[in-house]
């Protein structure tokens, strides 16, 4: 997730070295048309070195692209992976994450999408949840979060379910993002 209104991780300068690294990320991070990001992901099994790389690869992608959260998924690996930057500590890894609880109260806010780039919709969310999940070595834990990481969870969470922000929004939004979208399907950009 990125580009959400108001809601962006901001870089303060517009050094040559973070705009090359922000553009490599994008060129790994598969975009809207990509059959990948409508696949439903598979439950991580084995907790080992490997999914330690993907994690440490997934939170330097989102890093580099300015986002603050990404689904396995949008880098075309099918585990049931995330990564989430809910505040200056840096990324946090949620393995197998569960949505256990949602608030009853709701809140629309626009969303954008590290897949889905220049494209804003609003999106209706539960103000608070509780998910619980596993880190990389296989430790469960539970989180309750309101509010824009409350937000940022269901987005990724969607993700590994193969649904897009678009999915969830109105349909006069949807038409508008699927108006930027397309003539990229077409021209391949």
């Amino acid at each position: 997730m990125s580009e959400i209104k108001g809601q962006v991780r901001e870089t303060e300068d517009h050094d040559p070295e973070r705009e090359a690294r922000r553009r490599a990320a994008f060129a790994q991070i598969r975009q809207y048309g990509d059959p990948v990001l409508r696949l439903t992901a598979k439950e991580v099994e084995i907790f080992d070195d490997d999914l330690q790389r993907l994690v440490e690869r997934m939170a330097r992608l989102m890093r580099d692209a300015n986002g603050v959260g990404l689904a396995a998924n949008q880098i075309g690996v099918l585990r049931r992976v995330l990564v989430v930057q809910l505040n200056e500590e840096g990324a946090m890894a949620l393995v197998n994450p569960q949505l256990v609880e949602r608030s009853d109260e709701t809140r629309v806010d626009d969303e954008g999408c590290l897949s889905l780039q220049g494209v804003s919709c609003p999106v209706e969310r539960a103000s608070e949840v509780t998910v619980e999940a596993f880190d990389p070595n296989g430790n469960e834990f539970r989180l309750e979060l309101e509010e824009l990481a409350a937000r940022v969870i269901q987005h990724e969470v969607d993700h590994l379910d193969g649904v897009l922000m678009i999915d969830r929004t109105t349909a006069e939004a949807r038409r508008e993002a699927l108006g930027l979208l397309r003539p990229r399907l077409v021209l391949g950009a």
